[in-house]
């Protein structure tokens, strides 16, 4: 089921990401890796930020993925799912719920550019590589995060076709 997460689910939320952020351990640039992946401190960060996390729970919290409107478009951020339970469309449905919530014409991602994984999910689900131009762009006016961090990633873009405006 999927359901809004609050603040008592940080725990679990940071679980989740740390867990399933594993798969990047040895994928993206060395100097971009850190233990745990997602601090405490940078999740309420995040929270602070805007970042409203969505779960897909059952008997424990299985998979997160946060939504951010940002300007005029919607960020989807820190999409992760257990690593017992990947390859079980999770992620595919709470994905599919945050873009039937979205309203703004266009929603974004950003994921490294090694994680040739998490392309293939977001190109599965309508979402297309923007020109490295356009990623540059993007990354800097919607995301704060580092200079190398912009050098390593990439970003889809999906046009909202639910968008009411």
């Amino acid at each position: 089921m999927i359901c809004k997460l609050c603040l008592s689910d940080f725990d679990s939320i940071l679980e989740v990401i740390n867990d399933a952020a594993q798969a990047y351990k040895g994928v993206i640039p060395k100097d971009r890796w850190k233990e745990p992946y997602m601090p405490a401190d940078e999740l309420r960060g995040e929270i602070e930020s805007g970042v409203i996390f969505y779960g897909w729970v059952e008997d424990e919290l299985i998979g997160v993925m946060g939504i951010q409107a940002v300007k005029d478009k919607t960020l989807i951020r820190h999409s992760y799912v257990l690593t017992k339970y990947q390859r079980r469309g999770i992620g595919g449905k709470l994905l599919k719920h945050l873009m039937n919530i979205t309203r703004t014409p266009e929603i974004v991602v950003g994921t490294w550019a090694d994680a040739t994984w998490a392309i293939s999910f977001y190109e599965k689900n309508g979402f297309e590589l923007v020109s490295r131009e356009e990623k540059n762009k993007l990354l800097r006016e919607y995301w704060d995060i580092p200079q190398r961090q912009i050098e390593t990633s990439v970003v889809l873009k999906h046009k909202n076709d639910l968008c009411l405006s």
